[in-house]
């Protein structure tokens, strides 16, 4: 039968010192259990053996009061260092480092709860109860200052699930797939490894005699043995529909051009209908709900109403049909009353202003039965994606908005933007985009971001039309895409409107990434005649991989059938591979490697070839190349905007040199023979026909036929990277772009 253990532990005042982990990590409650027991240097048997079944159990979920962080200060204290100063005692002021201690603050009356779930059996129940007294003998927990005292209980599972919940703070429950913060948890050993270390403590310095002379020696403990357990505490959201108040109650859809109003209205509902049943609280929901006088610290308490368009098909009327609630864990207001406000308000009655009566009975919140429009915005997904973009524009800070043309001087050759103005203006957004990543807590590294004006989804609108009576200038908005190294987990909302329903953003959920450029690092030092060697070791490296990742070769990476000849479909069924000298020295310090579906548009691949060739290329780090040695791999990335190589562009120019994929026989126009050759195998990939630009031409003696590099120009901007030719599998063939 379950049953719980549940040690309460109370401050003696509300603040806590330790450093790094909220709540306390239970190693840290484990080792002061261990030095309450403890007498002197040693334990008592029966405390021995209960504390070495407690290390057994699984980890305890936590209740922790709500926190703030305090006021912090700087501590000097001895870097124990002493030989820097000759070893003179006198002068430890100069060896002095500071330390910064910030407290973390609660109210002092609040309890941490930790539940540990074991089967009851002979001899457990006994240890159980010993763990209650040795609990009565803690005397503190975190730092020398944050005195404390604990009690523990046994429960059933029913009890212990209520005490949890009414707890009224923030549940922390272990994971297993490694979400959230990381909290160090007693496991199998940790007990000995305690022992082991205040013993070790005890004989750190030691006196070898060497000789005549006599030297003092210093040994550094073991650290004590714990496990790295991941916590997750996810916000509580709430879906509600918007309906009428009609016997068929059908949506009642909302501009969604106009999410910013929608959501002042429905806030304010609620904070009305909350500070009348909670008058004394009222201070409190203007705050975390409305946020008129929430400090920085508040912010991560704040109620978060989100309308959601109404997404799924390029068709669909984007409208706001559904709002989604989201309270975070740290929120004062209980989740419940939240909810129960947004259930019962008429934020869109109208009524008498002498009488009170009802006039008009508007839409009202009612609670959502269906969550499937939630995994069009990423929410409980637990794959995530990597490429996101604005459904609703984000507003972003001041200091990027964009000079604005008076449409009475548009004509005026001095007061039109010019490109490079354009162009500023949009890297001076990009990188604000970085600074409300930050705001919203997301770390997961950036490879690239666009900003544009206008809407990705066929239904959407300019970002403009979001600014109609909203305290944010209609320059400041901008529709953003970005596109992660990792996947991220939604929901994703940004920019300084993220309270207003601006910022909304949407995942593109098949986004794996077709082509990846590895930066080199400067000191890889290889010369651009190397290319070929290096290209080779970079396609053994990646057949290597793939029999890693799917359990054979493939023919997307070997280029070969499964009964071992050269892949001869008449399409091209395999990677490309190209080597890249950007900086123009020599020197090569970008590695691109691109499917073929990018390079043949003639081929429709399947999902899981592009899932494979995303899972496989990501893991490269390292490519043995023979004597050029072992390659470490810079990042990866892929480029989603205006990159040399990527495009879009009408224009392209030969990198490495073009080989002809016919031989021009015995023809006196060689040159016609390549412009015919390039055009075919334009068309073979599904390329516009361009017009053909020889720049410079020369036949290879032994087999190569005829070489050139040339120009391409198209009718529209095609998108690259551009390898063609009979070597373009191999690094021939490559183009860049003509700005």
């Amino acid at each position: 039968m379950p049953r719980t253990l549940l040690l309460s532990v109370q401050f003696h005042d509300g603040r806590y010192h330790g450093a790094g982990d909220w709540p306390p990590a239970p190693a840290r409650l484990f080792q002061a259990l261990v030095a309450g027991a403890a007498g002197g240097h040693a334990l008592p048997q029966a405390d021995k053996e209960a504390l070495t079944w407690l290390e057994t159990l699984g980890a305890p979920v936590i209740a922790a009061p709500i926190v703030r962080d305090g006021q912090g200060f700087t501590n000097y204290v001895p870097n124990n260092d002493l030989d820097a100063v000759g070893g003179d005692p006198g002068r430890i002021g100069e060896i002095r480092a500071p330390k910064m201690i910030r407290p973390r603050l609660f109210d002092a009356a609040d309890t941490l709860l930790y539940a540990w779930t074991f089967e009851e059996s002979d001899g457990v129940a006994t240890r159980a109860q010993i763990i209650c007294a040795i609990a009565e003998r803690l005397y503190q927990l975190g730092r020398g200052v944050d005195m404390a005292w604990a009690w523990a209980e046994v429960l059933d599972q029913n009890e212990s699930e209520l005490r949890l919940a009414r707890h009224g703070g923030v549940l922390y429950h272990p994971t297993q797939g490694g979400a959230g913060a990381a909290l160090l948890c007693p496991q199998q050993g940790s007990l000995a490894s305690l022992e082991g270390r205040f013993r070790a403590n005890r004989e750190r310095f030691t006196k070898p005699e060497a000789g005549k002379k006599t030297q003092q020696l210093f040994s550094q403990a073991p650290k004590p043995r714990f496990a790295s357990i991941a916590y997750n505490s996810p916000p509580q959201r709430f879906l509600f529909d918007l309906r009428q108040t009609s016997p068929d109650a059908a949506f009642a859809p909302w501009p969604f051009t106009r999410t910013a109003q929608l959501v002042e209205i429905l806030r304010q509902a609620v904070a009305e209908r909350l500070k009348h049943a909670l008058p004394e609280q009222e201070a409190l929901i203007e705050r975390v709900l409305i946020g008129r006088g929430a400090t920085e610290a508040d912010k991560a308490a704040r109620v978060r109403i989100v309308p959601l368009p109404s997404i799924g098909s390029p068709n669909t009327d984007p409208s706001i049909r559904r709002v989604l609630v989201e309270i975070p864990p740290n929120c004062p207001i209980p989740a419940v009353d939240i909810s129960w406000g947004l259930s019962v308000a008429a934020p869109f009655d109208a009524h008498d202003s002498t009488t009170g009566e009802v006039l008009f009975e508007g839409p009202r919140l009612t609670p959502s039965s269906g969550q499937n429009m939630l995994r069009h915005f990423g929410i409980a997904d637990p794959e995530g994606a990597r490429l996101w973009r604005t459904i609703t524009p984000a507003a972003l800070p001041q200091d990027i908005s964009r000079w604005r043309i008076n449409p009475s001087r548009l004509r005026e050759s001095s007061k039109q933007k010019s490109g490079a103005e354009r162009k500023q203006e949009e890297e001076r957004a990009a990188g604000a985009v970085f600074q409300a990543l930050r705001h919203v807590g997301i770390g997961t590294r950036v490879e690239a971001i666009r900003v544009q004006r206008e809407p990705f989804e066929r239904k959407g609108e300019r970002a403009e039309a979001f600014a109609l009576e909203t305290r944010f200038a209609k320059e400041r908005l901008w529709h953003a895409e970005i596109a992660f190294a990792e996947p991220v987990r939604g929901p994703l909302v940004i920019g300084d409107g993220r309270y207003l329903g601006l910022g909304v953003m949407v995942p593109l959920r098949e986004n794996w990434r077709d082509v990846i450029i590895f930066v080199l690092p400067a000191e890889a030092n290889i010369d651009l005649a190397e290319g070929p060697a290096l290209l080779h070791a970079t396609r053994r490296a990646l057949m290597a991989l793939s029999g890693e990742v799917t359990g054979h070769v493939p023919r997307l990476f070997s280029g070969h059938e499964e009964n071992g000849r050269p892949a001869a479909s008449g399409q091209h069924k395999h990677v490309f591979l190209a080597a890249h000298d950007s900086g123009g020295d020599g020197r090569i310090d970008r590695i691109v490697v691109a499917a073929p579906w990018v390079c043949d548009r003639s081929m429709q691949p399947h999902r899981s070839m592009r899932k494979a060739f995303d899972e496989v290329v990501s893991r490269l780090e390292a490519v043995r190349a023979g004597r050029l040695g072992v390659i470490a791999l810079g990042q990866s990335v892929s480029f989603l905007g205006d990159e040399p190589l990527i495009g879009p562009a009408r224009v392209w120019e030969s990198l490495t040199p073009y080989r002809a994929t016919r031989h021009a026989g015995r023809r006196k126009e060689p040159e016609a023979a390549l412009v015919r050759d390039l055009i075919t195998e334009c068309t073979r990939r599904s390329l516009p026909k361009p017009e053909v630009d020889i720049l410079e031409f020369w036949a290879v003696a032994t087999g190569g036929g005829l070489t050139a590099r040339v120009r391409l120009r198209f009718a529209v901007a095609v998108r690259g990277p551009l390898l063609l030719g009979r070597d373009s599998h191999r690094g021939g063939g490559f183009f860049k772009l003509l700005r």
